[in-house]
């Protein structure tokens, strides 16, 4: 599910291809034919311009150390926040951007998730310090830090649909495409960000949304940014 859903984010997200390297090939082809699936792992899969490891990922931390070796802006969400390495990310010389929820920063900065909660600007801001990353912290007020300080960016967009089970994988596919595209992780998180709590308002007019339901809203979010 989680792989079938960071897909869709993707290639709603204006990816002219995408990939796909994993265990869930089949599911992917199977709701997305367009996909170009592999199961060779990262370093043998063809050329990209971004990867997004972690959603779906399991234990596989030998696939989350090959794609943060790659020299291309990678995002890390999901198990991946638990599996990659801090050093490994901190060596990076190509863009990264992490998107955890509340609970995957109170683990990695090894605090109750309460503490995130109630300090939400420190936290986001001691993530992208000690990673030396973009952090793009989820929640009800989605905030955006970049890896060198500066203003932290806060998301104007979302409703309490987009807390759903799959909804940030969406985000993830979606962020990824956007990284793909060529924008900085600050742009990219921010962006993703605000089209995703879009599509999410979208989704839920007049009825409950689910995860899918969000990722079938984004080109609906797209043309409304564009004024179309």
């Amino acid at each position: 599910g989680a792989a079938v859903l960071a897909v869709s984010g993707a290639l709603r997200g204006g990816a002219g291809a995408v990939r796909y390297v994993g265990p869930a090939g089949d599911a992917v082809i199977a709701r997305f034919p367009e996909t170009l699936v592999s199961d060779r792992g990262p370093e043998r899969a063809g050329r990209v311009q971004a990867w997004v490891v972690g959603p779906g990922a399991g234990d596989d931390a030998a696939t989350v150390a090959q794609v943060l070796a790659a020299e291309v802006p990678v995002l890390i969400d999901a198990d991946g926040l638990r599996l990659a390495d801090p050093e490994a990310v901190r060596a990076r010389t190509a863009p990264t951007l992490m998107t955890p929820h509340a609970g995957e920063a109170a683990a990695l900065l090894g605090v109750g998730r309460e503490e995130v909660e109630g300090a939400r600007l420190d936290s986001v801001r001691e993530l992208a310090a000690r990673y030396g990353a973009t952090v793009l912290l989820k929640g009800s007020t989605t905030l955006v830090a970049g890896a060198r300080g500066g203003p932290v960016r806060v998301n104007a967009t979302g409703t309490s649909w987009l807390a759903t089970a799959g909804s940030g994988d969406v985000l993830s596919g979606l962020a990824g495409s956007l990284l793909a595209a060529g924008l900085s992780a600050v742009d990219a998180g921010s962006a993703g960000a605000y089209l995703h709590g879009l599509a999410g308002r979208f989704a839920a007019q007049g009825a409950p949304a689910g995860a899918h339901d969000v990722a079938e809203a984004i080109p609906r979010a797209w043309r409304d940014v564009r004024g179309e």
